[in-house]
């Protein structure tokens, strides 16, 4: 910590934070907010959720008695002042970085954080499983479970919600509202609506609507109209939330303690035998006015000028893959009415907000919603439209359901725009593009395509336009191409069809995906040491390139397969078939490169795959062992 605050200074944990005078805690809120801007402008992260919860945050800590009553934050974007105020305020800097923080909630972190998460909408259903094991176990802890308005119109939070309120479990969930567009509270009297609602003698909306009018004085009846729109909001607001058990609190100004306190006051100490849900209404990026101003509310930054909010952003010459995806796209769309395309609730990590602009018409975000994403494409698709869903690789593990069911056993062909394949850095392993290959390539009658760069996507985009009898895939990682110039849409491939970059004699590399560029590094450095390396652009994990993959077979010494993703994938369906057709019975050598079985830390991108060994100087090391490889197996006697 740099400055030299006059709370902060003195808050490591939230029992320091019980200590300060109520009266105080709004000092506490800013002086947190003005840490967390100067942190996140040396380490770049979620910044603007995380701004919009600095008061909630702050009240959260100071009620409830973390981390024996369990504090859970949905995705986790919104965890820094959590983080700050719970034992890791002086490593907040190493946010994000390589042994650093996760820039999300981590139980092998701190014992504040509960339950881990980065992907949205467990919060509710976590919580829930924690509460009915307090509750098995005769325990009076708090749990209390933080939600955006995002992440609540997703189907599993529904699903969560739908069962604690038939559980007649307590608990408390928050959502944090800053995008919704309900009616704006009207000052004081929405406060004492909200307290109301959150006092021990409301139990039904009769004896509500009685203790609010009796509140009414003559001095009100100015507001009379007003007060009656805010009551009807207030309980039509709550009347979803009602109607699955639970009892409504709100809604309230999420940045006012005097609100807060109370509220969050009572709700710990109700009786209500039943969840209980308090919706707040924050702004994001709340007090940093660039963040306040922006289009997303600074919601992931990279590193920053706290004066001027202009990012630091890495300057590339070449376009980044979804950039290239969505243009592409664009260009099909202009001559193919029938080309829809779907987000959920990423248009701009997909490039699909480009789409957007141009087919306003045929584009779908559907919002947090991968598995509807997936099977609305399907049913796009039995009416003879184009449909690409266009989700991140660790987003589309969401959907399994959907894509086994729904799609491949119908053979629809749904063709999957798989963007950030492959390791991510800083997000670290809940966002790595790990499993789609092994996931994918199971699934019968399924092409699964992986592009070795740029030029290759643009191919496999316009091969995939005219796959109308089945599903397809292509996918690719984030960041910058490698410069390969891109060819016209007309230019396709073969399905099923690898090619041959590089000729030699003794080990073919059969690459599937990305690592096509440190394979050449690879190769080079062993040219130098007289050893001749084939390379193959695989393209296809599924179709395999059958034919191909023999001849390398039969006039090689040994096999060796690379790829961005986990064992079962590209390298596992390769040594099956060698497997099926006999040819490693001989003296054939077989490797196969793949992530390791770990989850990997956050780190740059670089430093991920040297420790998943997929980097040119590991496949330089796995050829010469593999040369040097004379292990022959013998029949047992």
């Amino acid at each position: 910590m740099k400055k030299d605050y006059e709370f902060l200074n003195q808050i490591n944990f939230p029992s320091d934070l019980k200590k300060i005078p109520e009266i105080k805690l709004q000092k506490v809120a800013d002086e947190l907010r003005e840490e967390l801007i100067d942190a996140v402008s040396v380490t770049g992260g979620h910044l603007g959720a995380s701004l919009g919860v600095v008061e909630l945050s702050v009240a959260l800590h100071y009620i409830f008695n973390t981390p024996n009553d369990k504090l859970i934050w949905d995705v986790g974007h919104q965890c820094y002042p959590h983080k700050i105020l719970t034992g890791r305020k002086d490593k907040i800097r190493t946010l994000r970085q390589g042994n650093g923080l996760s820039g999300f909630t981590k139980r092998s972190e701190s014992e504040y954080d509960p339950f881990g998460a980065a992907h949205s909408s467990t919060s509710i259903s976590s919580a829930l499983g924690i509460a009915v094991a307090n509750k098995l176990a005769n325990k009076s802890d708090n749990v209390v479970a933080v939600i955006g308005d995002g992440a609540i119109s997703a189907g599993m939070a529904y699903e969560a919600m739908n069962n604690a309120g038939a559980s007649k479990t307590k608990m408390i969930v928050i959502l944090n509202d800053n995008d919704m567009s309900i009616a704006r509270p009207v000052g004081a009297m929405s406060t004492y609506l909200a307290k109301i609602f959150s006092g021990k003698v409301y139990f039904s909306l009769r004896e509500t609507i009685k203790l609010i009018t009796s509140a009414f004085s003559k001095r009100f009846s100015a507001r009379a109209g007003k007060a009656e729109d805010l009551l009807r909001s207030a309980v039509t607001g709550g009347t979803l939330f009602s109607s699955l058990g639970f009892y409504y609190i709100g809604p309230i100004d999420g940045h006012d303690l005097n609100s807060l306190i109370p509220i969050l006051k009572n709700a710990r100490d109700s009786k209500h035998d039943g969840p209980i849900l308090i919706h707040i209404k924050t702004k994001k990026g709340k007090g940093y006015t660039f963040a306040e101003e922006a289009k997303d509310n600074y919601h992931g930054v990279s590193k920053f000028n706290i004066k001027t909010g202009e990012q630091f952003k890495g300057s590339s010459k070449t376009p980044s893959y979804t950039k290239v995806f969505a243009n592409t796209l664009i260009q099909h769309a202009k001559k193919d009415s029938k080309i829809v395309a779907i987000t959920a609730a990423m248009p701009d990590g997909t490039g699909l907000d480009a789409f957007r602009k141009e087919f306003p018409d045929r584009t779908f975000d559907v919002g947090i919603a991968e598995q509807h994403a997936v099977t609305f494409a399907a049913g796009l698709a039995t009416e003879n439209f184009k449909p690409y869903a266009a989700i991140y690789s660790t987003f589309l593990q969401r959907a399994y359901d959907q894509v086994v069911h729904d799609v491949a056993i119908q053979s629809l062909p749904v063709r999957f725009a798989i963007d950030r394949a492959g390791l991510v850095g800083a997000d670290g392993p809940t966002h790595a593009g790990s499993f789609d290959t092994t996931y994918l390539s199971t699934l019968p009658n399924f092409v699964v395509m992986a592009a070795s760069d740029e030029a290759e996507l643009v191919r496999m985009i316009n091969t995939s336009t005219e796959i109308n009898d089945r599903p397809s895939a292509f996918r690719y990682p984030r960041g910058s191409g490698i410069g390969a110039a891109l060819p016209n849409i007309n230019e396709k491939i073969e399905i099923g069809k690898s090619k041959i970059i590089k000729e030699g004699n003794k080990v073919a590399i059969l690459n599937f995906g990305a690592r096509l560029n440190e394979t050449f590094k690879a190769a080079e450095n062993l040219k130098k040491k007289g050893i001749n390396i084939t390379i193959v652009d695989a393209r296809f994990a599924k179709p395999l390139d059958e034919n191909l993959i023999w001849q390398l077979a039969t006039t090689h010494e040994a096999i060796v397969t690379i790829e961005e993703g986990s064992i079962g994938g590209f390298g596992s369906h390769v040594v099956n078939f060698l497997s099926k057709k006999g040819l490693i019975d001989s003296n054939l050598k077989f490797r196969s490169m793949t992530l390791p079985d770990i989850f990997i830390d956050q780190d740059t991108p670089e430093n991920m795959y040297k420790i998943a060994n997929l980097d040119s100087s590991s496949i330089e090391e796995k050829i010469l062992d593999v040369l040097n490889s004379n292990i022959v197996l013998q029949k047992q006697k």
